[in-house]
């Protein structure tokens, strides 16, 4: 990480259309999206940013169940399996901080976090995002400024104690800072329009971490500090992207040019055009982050198989019904999607189809595991005629024509998966 923000800061674009250096950086515990992200860096001998957010995995389990040490085997045996050399994966922990406890005191909160963050790094999780933005239980909305940079202060020593203390340790951890923070997972409410953050916002934070860590004995780490988190002007919610305008975040551009050694690292920019993507990397947003736009296209294409199956084989298939067992869980099991979904009238909609993608929490689920593993081996067993590929998935359809693809579900199934990654790829030079 250290080495692509040096060439990022030394290396301009050549022209308005071509690639920074830069990477993607992939939030996500599916394994299918996982290994899209192996597979497709691998082939282009890039290296491939995983990261986990506190709400996914943490030291009481997260949502997935895992870990720090269990998602990092979990994301080495996805590798093995795809033939990837572990050398060029790259963990990351994404909203480090109080966000999983944000209902306790702020006191219990941060001992969590600050345990968390020990863990990730014991674990080898070497880019760390100390995200202390959030207000807890008894804290002031929003949390003050200085604040933020105290806490981040003990989570950032936390993890440099977790790492001398760990055999075998490797480089140390790099950071990444912000206080200007998206909600993880995309906005809640309908939006219009975003203020970008200033540069004189992005210069003040940088100097209140930069007091902080240094009235803490952190200079050294101080100095790992990789990217700022600010807002481009980018997000999404429910049915509406908020696009990219450069123009917009033209001063903020000029202020990171300052800055050595440090980027900016863009939340949210799932479902950004690629072209937006490219403009963000020359920009200096050289860390691109997605995660929910990568299990839309999952969901997506899981969807589009479903439907094959209904008019191939009909509902005397047998098994359950893939996209009624989801929604039938959602609705039995709201309590991943209730705080967001506001609108009745629109629910239906809104479980199956938002950008925010909340389903991304119910793929575990074994009802849901069950239905989605029983379309597969059905379609595997009865692949279906190309016209029906070019009705419901017509991107896979061109590509098997082409002899690019198989017709089999779990290929069509990871290809319509990497569709959502090759623009972040394209968009930053290796």
């Amino acid at each position: 990480m250290l080495d692509i923000v040096r060439r990022h800061k030394q290396a301009a674009p050549l022209n308005d259309h071509s690639p920074a250096v830069g990477i993607p950086s992939v939030c996500s515990a599916h394994p299918v999206v996982i290994a899209a992200t192996l597979r497709e860096c691998a082939a282009l001998g890039r290296p491939a940013l995983i990261e986990a957010t506190s709400n996914q995995v943490n030291q009481d389990g997260g949502y997935t169940g895992m870990t720090p040490v269990d998602f990092r085997r979990f994301v080495l045996a996805l590798a093995a399996a795809e033939g990837v050399d572990p050398g060029l994966l790259i963990l990351g922990g994404d909203h480090l901080g109080p966000n999983a406890w944000r209902k306790l005191p702020a006191a219990q909160a941060m001992a969590k976090a600050e345990v968390m963050v020990a863990r990730y790094v014991a674990a080898g999780f070497r880019k760390i995002h100390l995200d202390c933005s959030m207000s807890c239980a008894d804290d002031p909305v929003p949390l003050p400024e200085p604040e933020i940079a105290a806490r981040a202060v003990r989570l950032c020593l936390a993890a440099e104690h977790a790492w001398r203390d760990t055999p075998d340790r490797g480089e140390p951890p790099v950071y990444v800072i912000g206080t200007e923070v998206p909600v993880p997972g995309g906005a809640h409410e309908d939006l219009d329009d975003l203020a970008v953050t200033s540069p004189q916002a992005a210069g003040a934070t940088l100097a209140l971490h930069r007091e902080a860590f240094a009235g803490a004995g952190l200079d050294a780490a101080f100095e790992r500090v990789i990217a700022m988190v600010v807002q481009p002007g980018v997000e999404f919610d429910h049915h509406k992207v908020i696009d990219y305008r450069p123009e917009k975040a033209r001063a903020l551009s000029a202020f990171i040019e300052t800055q050595p050694g440090l980027v900016f690292e863009a939340h949210s920019t799932d479902y950004q055009t690629p072209q937006r993507l490219a403009q963000l990397a020359r920009d200096h947003f050289a860390i691109l982050k997605v995660g929910p736009g990568a299990t839309f296209a999952l969901r997506e294409t899981l969807w589009g198989l479903a439907a094959i199956e209904r008019e191939w084989l009909g509902r005397q298939a047998g098994g359950d019904d893939l996209i009624e067992t989801v929604l039938g869980v959602m609705r039995a099991e709201p309590g991943h999607w209730q705080p967001y979904y506001q609108d009745p009238a629109r629910l239906t909609v809104d479980l199956a189809y938002s950008l925010s993608d909340r389903i991304r929490y119910y793929w575990t689920h074994p009802a849901v595991q069950r239905a989605c593993a029983g379309l597969l081996d059905r379609l595997e067993h009865s692949p279906p005629p190309l016209t029906l590929l070019s009705q419901f998935l017509p991107r896979q359809y061109d590509a098997v024509r082409d002899g690019r693809l198989r017709n089999r579900p779990a290929e069509l199934l990871r290809y319509g998966t990497a569709q959502s990654l090759r623009p972040y790829l394209h968009a930053c030079a290796a």
